[in-house]
């Protein structure tokens, strides 16, 4: 009897494989595509792992991809011991091992890459493994899976392995119309079954009814409306319920909590606390915020929370050290490695992409091994490397997306949560989300139980691809791949969807346009155009709603930033009134503001309210209308002292404003007048005001029916304006650019062109054109390094400083690089395609001291006095960003001595900290 290969791989096995596992092995040996889709932890690289070893088996060759590096080097060293340094490679950008063997580990673009290139290293490959390829969806990278499975040899299998996507019969379809036949295998089981919790106060419930299918907890619900009560009855002070100050304080003797303790949530140290009490560590704690994990760090330090044993302690200790081997004694002290090192031996850690990577490197060795015990995270860390634990805790359900703070998708949620319970080890893994003041937990709920997100391509054509797509399959070939992308059938295929929507919209408003003439003939208003008058007249009015709630809102935020700065102005013992519904409060400020950017003094009010303010607190700034003498150190503890304070206040002589209100009136805009003056001069305003009323009902779902359709035919009309005629209009630009050249009326590359296509780069054309124009040629390596960091850099957080430069020579190079960027964009804008983003100067001048030998500290604070507000962890990434345009650079065929140079600036910026973990 002949056994088949997944036999032999199942008897390597300590245990079973899932059902789903099996069906994706057999796809494989079948030698038919397959896409797995299954959840975090279920066990899906199981699937992967086997094509590698039916390659081995079958003397072929197969390309595991991962979308990040710390994945790549994770499945590298796992395939490594399951196989032998021999058979396995590693190619990552920054690493190359082994790269002629027959299992290559690699990101996604350097996969993307060799096929452009046409390396000889796809010959013999028989499978291609994209693990996490619903990465397709990501804005920025996204379009690079895409241009893998389109480019790809029909003749190679390709094995997705994807979190659990809702439309993978979408997906699965469009990978077999483009790759041929593919399975698409999906499983919602987890090994590790999920365990929904809330947290109120310090103790951990249930979110739902034991034995009752998707009911929330009732004992939680009922614990929750009793503090959402108490919230609402905080507003009254104890001095008008009838206990006055010293019965509040015998209160407090006693040991009872006020309804503001109640509802405050607890420190992180406490969380921990709970959370070992109920076994439920190793945790993973998501915060949302860099700062919010470093602070996460010293609050646990301070509270002398230890998780580790001092046998443990002493192994953390030489895992760390070996891990910071070769950055010098003065980096590390930027780095504040001595209180990182003391709280990572106690048992807690932050890992965040702000950190040092060769720092998240030892927290995440730390916390595979068990000695960490509890990890403070951002959310990258869910889309990072196999890192489980027993339980993850979210902080809050909302974030910060760049642009505003939006709640979490269920997506998110899921793929949060998914980090917990870890197969073999645990039973259960558990979700405890922390409750806040108008946290529903219906809606947490809602959010636990789905469990699945739609996969939308990002795809775009842009102009390295174009290049390359051009000269590996000539112009027509090219436009047909493009237009058989994911982004394209999904584009096709809601056409057909919106153009039905569209015939119903049209019904709608000819229906209502027809009772709205038919009402408007029985009033006879004085216009032969009535209807379209009134119409017109609605939108206005819909105009003035929008500018006075922008307006407002406009208002609200710089009020804030008005009482932001009042607030960080504050000294210890200057007396504020606080805006009111009837008379202002007063309240002395017991602490300073702390942070700058976020400033929150420590007041205690008149009625004896003691705690810490923000800006979002207040419509209507405060304002400082005296001073008391307050007692020495009262910062240290603030609420000892809260009676004398009060006693103070009353006794005190202030200037308090009668007019200050809870929220100032906003004063109208001048598109607002303009939009009432409108109004009032329509003629429609002149009407019967009972009859325009009537009407305007009418009208109103008239003028939303017009907006829907409108809305509608932008999406058909964009959706229709294909890939294919942005690809037709890259190619235009590049011909003009000398890029692309056409020959019997065929586009072909240029010699340009071929330079142009080895530039993966966002910036990919405008870095070409500065190449082209030879502006960087006269440039020393720290100079080239600061001239091309503009291409790559991007500041999410700028400090007061201006960018510079430190010769004259960059500086040219600098001006003579937006000068090209201008003239790049105005040729896109005339052909009508996206525009490159602006180049960056915050990181030019600290990167150029680094290539010239400063240490750590200096070019940080190069960094800030350039505008730039970076941590050593942001450092790290642009140095390598810059080291990857570099390497580019020295590899594209211009000048010997901008190559040179781009590699001598290479191995310059490649030293101390950047060098480590890489």
């Amino acid at each position: 009897m002949v056994t088949s290969h997944l036999d032999e791989f199942r008897a390597t096995k300590s245990f079973p494989l899932d059902d789903f596992q099996i069906a994706g092995c057999e796809a494989v040996e079948s030698d038919r595509g397959v896409l797995v889709c299954a959840p975090t932890g279920a066990g899906k690289t199981i699937v992967g792992e086997f094509a590698v070893s039916l390659a081995l088996h079958r003397g072929t060759k197969c390309f595991y991809t991962t979308p990040i590096k710390a994945l790549s080097n994770q499945k590298y060293h796992d395939l490594v011991e399951e196989h032998g340094d021999d058979a396995i490679g590693l190619l990552t950008g920054d690493v190359s091992i082994n790269g002629s063997a027959d299992i290559v580990v690699m990101t996604t673009e350097v996969l993307r890459n060799m096929i452009y290139a046409q390396s000889p290293a796809l010959h013999r490959l028989e499978f291609v493994v994209m693990d996490e390829i619903h990465f397709l969806a990501d804005r920025d990278r996204g379009a690079v899976w895409e241009e893998i499975i389109l480019n790809l040899d029909e003749s190679i299998s390709i094995i997705g392995l994807s979190a659990t996507v809702s439309n993978s019969e979408e997906f699965g379809e469009w990978l077999t119309a483009v790759r041929g036949d593919t399975e698409v295998i999906v499983s919602e089981h987890r090994p590790v079954p999920l365990s929904q919790y809330m947290m109120v106060g310090r103790q951990i419930y249930p979110l739902f009814e034991p034995g009752e299918d998707g009911r929330v907890n009732r004992q939680l619900e009922h614990k929750i409306q009793r503090l959402e009560e108490d919230i609402s009855s905080e507003g009254r002070s104890d001095y008008e319920r009838g206990q006055g100050f010293r019965a509040r304080a015998e209160g407090r003797r006693s040991g009872q909590s006020r309804p503001q303790d109640k509802t405050r949530p607890i420190g992180r140290p406490e969380v921990i606390r709970a959370l070992g009490a109920q076994e439920m560590l190793p945790a993973i704690i998501f915060i949302f915020s860099r700062a919010g994990c470093d602070g996460a760090l010293v609050q646990c330090l301070r509270a002398k929370i230890e998780l580790t044993t001092p046998e443990e302690a002493d192994e953390i200790k030489e895992i760390v050290d070996r891990g910071v081997e070769g950055i010098p004694e003065e980096d590390l002290a930027v780095l504040n490695f001595r209180q990182l090192r003391t709280a990572w031996s106690r048992g807690f850690a932050a890992h965040h992409a702000g950190m040092l990577p060769g720092f998240r490197h030892i927290v995440e060795e730390l916390f595979v091994k068990g000695l960490v015990r509890t990890v403070f995270a951002t959310e990258t860390l869910a889309l990072g490397i196999n890192m489980p634990a027993r339980t993850v805790v979210l902080e809050k359900l909302v974030k910060f997306n760049g642009e505003a703070h939006v709640d979490l998708t269920p997506g998110q949620y899921t793929q949060l949560t998914g980090r917990a319970g870890r197969r073999g080890i645990d039973v259960l893994g558990n979700a405890v989300v922390q409750w806040a003041p108008a946290m529903d937990p219906r809606a947490v709920a809602g959010l636990a139980s789905t469990r699945t997100y739609p996969l939308i391509s990002t795809f775009s054509p842009g102009y390295n691809m174009a290049v390359n797509l051009l000269a590996m399959n000539g112009y027509d070939e090219s436009l047909r791949l493009i237009e058989k992308s994911f982004a394209q059938f999904q584009a096709d295929g809601s056409v057909v969807n919106e153009v039905r929507e569209i015939e119903r919209a049209e019904a709608k408003v000819e229906k209502l346009r027809a009772q709205l003439n038919e009402r408007i003939e029985a009033f006879a208003p004085p216009s032969d155009d009535a209807a379209e008058e009134l119409v017109e007249y609605l939108d206005l009015r819909r105009d003035l709603s929008d500018a006075e709630k922008e307006g407002k809102r406009s208002a609200i935020e710089d009020r804030q930033q008005e009482t932001a700065k009042i607030l960080g102005r504050l000294q210890v013992g200057e007396v504020i009134a606080l805006p009111s519904k009837r008379r202002p409060e007063l309240a002395a400020v017991v602490a300073p503001a702390g942070r700058q950017d976020d400033p929150r003094p420590w007041i205690t009010t008149m009625k004896g309210w003691s705690g810490r303010i923000d800006a979002a607190a207040f419509r209507n700034p405060p304002v400082v209308v005296g001073r008391i003498k307050v007692p020495r150190h009262i910062s240290d503890q603030p609420r000892r002292h809260t009676r004398k304070i009060v006693d103070s206040l009353h006794k005190g002589q202030f200037n308090v404003p009668r007019n200050l209100k809870e929220e100032a009136r906003a004063r109208p805009t001048k598109r607002v007048i303009e939009l009432r003056e409108a109004i009032k001069d329509h003629p429609v305003h002149s009407w019967p005001a009972a009859d325009r009323e009537m009407l305007a009902n009418i009208g109103h779902d008239l003028v939303r029916e017009k907006r829907t359709l409108r809305k509608l035919e932008n999406r058909v009309n964009k959706a229709t304006d294909t890939l294919g005629r942005t690809f037709e209009r890259i190619i235009g630009l590049l011909a003009e650019m000398d890029y692309v050249e056409v020959v019997a009326g065929e586009p072909q590359v240029t010699e340009e062109g071929e330079r142009l296509a080895q530039i993966h780069n966002e910036a990919d054309l405008f870095v070409a054109q500065c190449l082209k124009r030879g502006i960087w040629n006269e440039l020393d390596p720290a100079e080239l390094a600061g001239v091309t960091s503009m291409c790559v850099f991007e500041n999410r957080k700028t400090t007061g400083g201006y960018p510079d430069a430190p010769t004259d020579r960059m500086a040219d190079a600098m001006n003579a690089t937006m000068r090209i960027y201008d003239e790049l964009v105005a040729d896109e804008q005339r052909h009508e395609l996206p525009v490159t983003r602006i180049p960056e100067a915050g990181f030019s001048l600290a990167i150029h001291q680094w290539a010239a030998g400063a240490p750590l500290g200096y070019c940080l604070a190069a960094a800030s006095e350039s505008g730039a507000e970076l941590t050593p962890g942001d450092f790290v990434r642009w140095c390598r960003q810059v080291i990857d345009l570099l390497e580019q650079i020295s590899k594209t065929g211009y000048t010997d001595d901008i190559k040179h140079n781009a590699r001598r600036a290479v191995d310059a910026i490649r030293r101390g900290v950047v060098a480590i973990g890489s």
